[in-house]
């Protein structure tokens, strides 16, 4: 089995874990601390989120700003288009930016934002036949 860490740089730790636990997630406090938060998306999928000095500590050059360029599209499953818009209304509600306005291509159905710290998130629904 593999796992995925994905890992974010961001401006504020304690709003950060407020706008993220007010979507639904929870955090690995074993791997957190003022610097970092392990966010549990599943089992096997985690978001590390570090203070851009932390993060910097891992990266070689600059950390870029999420606000002026888009650097990564982290996309996450949704079992309805229900949850989809419950989603993107938790996370607008929590602070979060309109991205793109929801997309219905085929049988997929998503939304995006950004969260508070610029990094862009979607979640899509892909209706099975």
């Amino acid at each position: 089995m593999r796992m995925i860490f994905v890992n974010l740089p961001v401006k504020d730790m304690p709003a950060t874990r407020r706008f993220f636990g007010a979507l639904g997630f929870t955090f690995n406090e074993q791997f957190s601390d003022e610097q970092a938060a392990c966010m549990v998306v599943s089992d096997t999928i985690f978001v590390m989120l570090m203070v851009q000095a932390r993060f910097q500590e891992f990266v070689n050059g600059k950390v870029g700003d999420p606000e002026k360029e888009t650097q990564v599209l982290t996309c996450l499953s949704a079992a309805s288009r229900a949850e989809v818009d419950e989603f993107k209304a938790k996370a607008l509600a929590a602070g979060a930016r309109e991205w793109k306005p929801n997309i219905e291509f085929g049988p997929m159905y998503g939304c995006s934002f950004q969260d508070i710290n610029g990094h862009v998130w979607e979640m899509m629904h892909m209706a099975q036949e």
